[in-house]
């Protein structure tokens, strides 16, 4: 990163974290910061990327940069900084959040899967909405470990918290939404098959469909 890049990244970074600009609010525009900051479209975009890389902005095409949440980060999604440690961090929920779909399509509650239904009608709610999305994300996955009614799965996908969902998203290229309007609706389908496997108490088809929503996932971050 070069020092002008730095320097703006350095300034915007402490913007967001005094909460001068909040989450969910948009970044100036590429222009005002050019402006701002007298440095060329070039350096400022590479500014912006690396925020992006940070989990602190995400950026869509022809709408802008807007603030995300700061959920805490854990000791170990700190050294989460790479793109191929977040393929790696794909891998791992793959292999742990498909059992866990499995457990609980065998034995969720009724309170359970209400709480997982709830958390679906949630994440349909706010749509893209780039500040709330991750958080709602987060809570389907959780409250699909909270049904598996092993406390290791739901302790472990709650110590990875919002990050989890945050470092994928913010390695994704922003173009990718763009060139798929679909992207959207393809997510909340694939959420949704996964909470009709665990309705109907299919263990096989809740394993089957939180590997294809999360390999999914994975095949976005390799294919941009």
């Amino acid at each position: 990163m070069s020092g002008l890049a730095y320097q703006i990244v350095e300034e915007l970074k402490q913007r967001i974290l005094s909460g001068a600009i909040e989450p969910g609010a948009k970044l100036p525009t590429e222009f005002s910061l050019v402006e701002e900051f007298g440095v060329s479209r070039t350096v400022v975009r590479e500014a912006v990327s690396q925020l992006q890389a940070a989990g602190l902005v995400e950026t869509f095409q022809g709408r802008g940069s807007y603030v995300l949440e700061l959920p805490e980060r854990t000791p170990g999604l700190r050294e989460v900084r790479s793109h191929r440690d977040v393929l790696e961090l794909m891998d791992f929920r793959i292999g742990v959040e498909s059992e866990a779909a499995a457990l609980a399509a065998s034995r969720r509650t009724a309170h359970q899967l209400k709480g997982i239904e709830r958390a679906l009608d949630d994440f349909r709610r706010v749509g893209d909405d780039p500040a709330r999305s991750v958080a709602a994300d987060f809570t389907f996955h959780l409250k699909v470990s909270v049904a598996s009614g092993n406390r290791f799965y739901s302790d472990l996908i709650n110590d990875l918290g919002p990050m989890m969902i945050m470092l994928p998203r913010t390695r994704l290229n922003p173009v990718y939404q763009m060139d798929d309007p679909d992207h959207l609706t393809r997510v909340v389908h694939e959420h949704e098959n996964i909470h009709a496997a665990i309705a109907r108490s299919d263990p096989e088809t809740a394993r089957s469909a939180t590997r294809v929503h999360l390999s999914n996932t994975r095949h976005r971050l390799t294919s941009n």
